[in-house]
């Protein structure tokens, strides 16, 4: 027993591991002696257990919150330095931007009023905040659904021009061709995809402008965030991609007109509407885990057959946003938006976390320095345990030989309730420090 609660708490809580048969055999490639070797058999599991990394806080909630937590670091890195990013960042221009889909027919909603408070929708109701209706057609018959779905599908194709476009708005107010912009300063940013009730994406996004070489560099003296803020409302404002022609009806995607752009203060500027470093990175990462069945009621998988939906717990909107994916990607000309595979995303495809190269360190490097420092954890462990100095052998002398295939997802009941019970529940130890 405890030595299958070790190989347990080495998942971190993963309830949905890949399970794998196989072996491993450690070889000293300067004279053939074989160090250690390792069947799947010759574990307490029967298999060796590797963390499943789902990112939706519906699979597994401990890799969740470990993608959280590693987009708060990616993100806090881009806005303050550190994990390689330099500190200087912290000074360039940067604001944090919102940027919504546009209407496709009236919605149940609870529009502000004076003082913070709520008026009553279209349908005459006062909502309370928690309402099921919310973010659903006032008419499921009028409501362009076509156009919504279509819309996801563009979403990414939106923002990649976005992109573009904001270059050259920015180098139009610094008095600059596009080319000779890149001498000058670089955009840098990372953005998240959310989900509206309303089962549409939108992205929040950090933006900075740098030096030509990135945060290493300090960037010219005409880049404020005024004139970043100037820019990236001209840009979202002209982007458009090219939809296609759907039964006569073009469909040109376009960001809505609702944009929310925010300066980021260092945490020793408060007031006013200004956000702290901290509150964005927070704010992005909580996002970062969050799929369409969180906000809309939908599904955090694939759907194989239309029939499903019928014996499915999903809300009305969800249910015809899916059947409108599966009508429209029967369509050849609309293959390439791959709307059936896609359906459970509403039609959205893109990834949910993108960042420039440049911005900060990437979620591959936390990830395999997480994964260096628990292979040190552990060799010490196996040294400790064979009494013999950590030092014993060279690293870079040995020769791994592995093969392992996949044998299932999941645990069994009993590693089920060892898991619950030897594992804190997500979020219980605190918010991530940045180091």
């Amino acid at each position: 027993m405890p030595a299958l609660l070790r190989q347990l708490q080495g998942l971190g809580g993963c309830t949905r591991p890949i399970r794998l048969d196989g072996h491993r055999t450690d070889v000293d490639t300067r004279t053939g002696e074989i160090l250690h070797q390792l069947h799947s058999t010759d574990l307490p599991a029967g298999h060796l257990l590797v963390r499943c990394n789902n990112r939706r806080l519906t699979r597994c909630a401990a890799c969740a919150e470990t993608y959280r937590r590693d987009t708060f670091h990616l993100i806090t890195a881009g806005l303050h330095g550190g994990k390689g990013t330099p500190d200087q960042v912290a000074t360039h221009p940067r604001v944090f931007a919102t940027f919504t889909a546009p209407s496709f027919g009236p919605v149940h909603n609870r529009p502000p009023g004076s003082a913070g408070t709520a008026r009553p929708c279209r349908c005459g109701a006062l909502h309370p905040e928690d309402a099921a209706e919310l973010g659903t057609p006032l008419n499921p018959d009028t409501y362009d659904y076509r156009g919504a779905v279509l819309w996801n599908a563009h979403a990414g194709a939106l923002w990649r021009r976005f992109s573009i476009y904001l270059r050259r708005e920015i180098a139009k107010r610094a008095g600059l061709s596009q080319r000779a912009f890149k001498a000058y300063a670089r955009v840098s940013f990372a953005k998240v995809a959310e989900y509206q009730r309303r089962g549409l994406v939108h992205f929040h996004a950090v933006i900075r402008i740098d030096g030509p070489a990135g945060g290493t560099t300090p960037p010219p003296a005409w880049a404020t965030a005024d004139l970043l803020a100037d820019a990236i409302r001209a840009a979202a404002a002209t982007a458009r991609v090219p939809g296609p022609v759907v039964d006569g009806t073009a469909h040109t995607p376009a960001f809505g007109t609702q944009l929310d752009i925010r300066t980021i203060r260092t945490a020793d500027f408060e007031g006013g509407t200004d956000l702290t470093e901290r509150a964005v990175a927070s704010y992005i990462a909580k996002y970062a885990t969050k799929g369409a069945e969180t906000a809309t009621g939908t599904l955090d998988r694939p759907v194989k057959f239309l029939a499903e939906l019928a014996h499915l717990d999903i809300t009305d909107h969800a249910r015809r946003m899916i059947r409108t994916c599966w009508e429209l990607g029967s369509r050849p000309e609309l293959a390439e938006l791959r709307l059936r595979p896609w359906a459970h995303m509403l039609g959205f495809r893109g990834h949910f976390s993108t960042k420039t190269r440049r911005y900060s360190t990437t979620l591959g490097a936390l990830r395999d320095a997480r994964a260096a420092w628990r292979r040190e954890q552990a060799m010490a462990a196996d040294d400790n345990s064979r009494h013999r100095a950590p030092d014993d052998h060279d690293q870079g002398s040995t020769l791994v030989l592995a093969h392992w295939t996949f044998a299932g997802v999941g645990l069994t009941p009993g590693e089920r309730w060892l898991t619950e019970a030897a594992t804190p529940a997500p979020g219980t130890e605190g918010e991530p420090t940045h180091a």
